[in-house]
């Protein structure tokens, strides 16, 4: 897993090593039973077989053991859906919208500063841009705020994901997802669509980039003023970026 930038993925992270632990402790459990029994109970060892055919007390604690790790799974895992389905105070909302192939983000708190952002063709990066992963409008957010995530689709079924930061929600037609996320510290982090939406599935990556509070403000009045003088349709550029792969 990759390292965790938000405290949902530090909760997942938790919850997965917790999970690992007691899967780890059940199959050195088995595997110890299964090699003593092969010892102890063998052919050679026992000629003649045992006729027992009932024991009520193993029957039992190999029934009731089962239940109560699955509940000592479950109550952490329940508690971590509830915590990364919404937060009660958000700073700013942002919502993210599906496309064939490619995310539209506006930002409702800025004066509804609206743009779509679209994969790097491969021929056109510069040196430290990543392949697949680099776009040309980068989602930008404030670094310890608690932003409030809006998904939906114009299209078809998508899924708004970043793993170093715990966010993974569909964006489905019609309806609207919410998540949120809280940025440790400023960098960059990558993401992708990871429900398959059609040719152009892999080339809708997500790189979300967190500044300061003081670097947001300045970015969302130079945005205002860049993205407002675009005049360039989505379908054209979806066109020429398939031309171009």
């Amino acid at each position: 897993m990759q390292s965790p930038h938000s405290p949902v993925e530090e909760r997942i992270a938790s919850l997965n090593d917790g999970v690992l632990i007691i899967i780890t402790l059940i199959v050195i459990l088995v595997a110890g039973l299964l090699a003593w029994v092969m010892f102890r109970y063998n052919a050679r060892r026992n000629p003649v077989p045992s006729r027992l055919s009932h024991n009520t007390t193993i029957e039992v604690l190999w029934t009731l053991l089962p239940v109560l790790i699955l509940v000592g799974i479950a109550i952490p895992s329940f508690r971590l859906v509830f915590y990364e389905d919404r937060t009660t105070d958000p700073d700013m909302t942002i919502k993210v919208t599906g496309h064939q192939w490619y995310w539209e983000y506006t930002y409702p708190d800025s004066g509804n500063l609206d743009f779509s952002s679209y994969i790097i063709p491969s021929d056109q990066l510069k040196p430290g841009q990543l392949r697949l992963l680099d776009v040309d409008n980068q989602l930008v957010v404030p670094a310890g705020k608690n932003i409030r995530i809006l998904t939906t689709s114009g299209d078809v079924i998508h899924s708004f994901f970043i793993p170093s930061l715990g966010v993974q929600r569909y964006a489905i037609p019609g309806r609207t997802i919410e998540t949120w996320v809280n940025i440790d510290k400023p960098g960059v982090y990558y993401g992708e669509c990871n429900q398959i939406c059609g040719t152009n599935h892999s080339q809708m990556p997500i790189s979300i980039r967190a500044v300061t509070p003081t670097e947001f403000t300045a970015w969302v009045a130079e945005a205002k003023t860049k993205f407002s003088s675009n005049s360039g349709s989505d379908k054209t550029k979806v066109a020429a970026l398939e031309t171009a792969r």
